[in-house]
């Protein structure tokens, strides 16, 4: 029945979560995994697995970087902005940067709901092979919005869907001018302050405070042509991460602050109901489509959706990160009040011989979810951001 979903998770579970954990060592590969499920804002479970250094156990208190949570950060800022009407969804890039490219077309909505059209710098061979050959080189925001708006638009703006990097590091600026302070501050001001996250900061430095969960990566193995049968297995822990997203949002945080983070996004507490909807509700599914020329385009589906900064999951919002052989993924489910996060590292046999690996966080997390909720999570696809 439907109020049964409005249950608290029961104490009990934490055995099944630390089965699902255990067993996920071992299938996926891990070499650590951190888990954190709560109920209501109660810890339900809360631990780590493996080591975070040979010989150094992987604890919860780790930190780590955070990814793609910084766009739902800098998602949640807009629409405080707006709330405050310092600035509208629907008001035009060209206010902000007229120079760039179709700015008179591209609203903010485009770029914090990746409708804006804009290539994504990711994946052009100037940063694919620049942070595979060198990662510890340091990229400027400038860098990366020049190498992404140069490259051909993947589709005319406000016609399409496609995950774009290009357009968090605009937005980011954009929130700059908006603010007149730097990214980082305003975050601060807007969102780590207000959401009270002690152990969540911007650095635009590789440093990561301790104690920290270090990470192993076999990823370059095929660019710098080591063949398939000779060992490759590196520290990865300090490669540059400027190239994720906007100087100023790049982030390191810890599990609690993690799963605290979603839990106030997912329910909207900082925003107006008005916002909180413009930012969590499926407003994009049914649009988008697939395109032979467009790898990263794809339809919205109520199943799968991206809000603003947030990817939804039928009735879960979602953020997933995987960076440096680092992954991480952390939902929240408003009718349940519970809300998950996996992160996890890995040994060397979690790679494949072109040095690939998988972003295991997804699976874990859909089956604590699976066992938490039951048919509640769609099919997690293929992403990893």
């Amino acid at each position: 029945m439907a109020w049964l979903l409005a249950l608290p998770v029961a104490a009990s579970e934490s055995t099944q979560i630390a089965a699902i954990a255990r067993d996920a060592m071992t299938r996926h590969h891990l070499k650590a995994i951190i888990v954190r499920v709560t109920s209501s804002g109660r810890d339900v479970y809360t631990a780590a697995l493996g080591e975070s250094m040979n010989g150094v156990p992987a604890t919860s208190k780790m930190h780590f970087r955070n990814g793609a949570m910084a766009f739902t950060y800098m998602a949640a800022m807009l629409m405080e902005l707006v709330d405050q009407k310092k600035a509208r969804l629907d008001e035009k890039l060209a206010r902000y940067f007229p120079s760039l490219p179709f700015a008179d077309r591209i609203s903010l909505r485009n770029l914090a709901d990746m409708t804006s059209g804009y290539a994504d710098y990711v994946y052009q061979p100037e940063v694919l092979r620049g942070t595979t050959l060198d990662p510890f080189r340091h990229w400027t925001s400038d860098e990366l919005i020049s190498i992404g708006v140069r490259s051909p638009m993947m589709f005319a703006p406000g016609t399409n869907w496609g995950y774009s990097h290009t357009n968090y590091v605009i937005l980011g600026r954009v929130l700059e001018k908006i603010t007149g302070m730097p990214l980082a501050a305003g975050l601060q001001r807007y969102v780590m302050g207000p959401m009270k996250l002690a152990q969540t900061r911007s650095f635009d430095t590789p440093e990561i405070p301790e104690p920290v969960l270090h990470a192993y990566s076999s990823e370059r193995r095929s660019e710098l042509h080591i063949p398939g049968g000779t060992a490759f297995y590196e520290e990865s822990t300090f490669w540059d991460p400027s190239w994720t997203t906007a100087n100023g949002a790049v982030q390191v945080t810890d599990i609690t602050d993690m799963v605290r983070s979603m839990e106030l996004v997912g329910s909207g507490t900082l925003l107006s109901k008005a916002s909180a909807a413009a930012q969590l509700s499926p407003n994009l599914a049914g649009f988008g489509h697939a395109d032979p020329k467009c790898s990263a385009c794809r339809r919205n589906t109520v199943e799968f959706n991206y809000g603003l900064g947030v990817v939804n999951l039928g009735p879960w919002v979602t953020q997933i990160k995987s960076f440096a052989g680092c992954g991480g993924t952390v939902g929240y489910l408003p009718s349940r009040r519970l809300a998950v996060a996996v992160v996890t590292t890995y040994t060397p046999s979690a790679f494949d011989a072109e040095g690939n690996y998988p972003n295991a966080s997804q699976s874990i997390f859909a089956a604590l979810a699976e066992r938490l909720a039951p048919g509640t999570l769609p099919k997690l696809p293929a992403t990893g951001h």
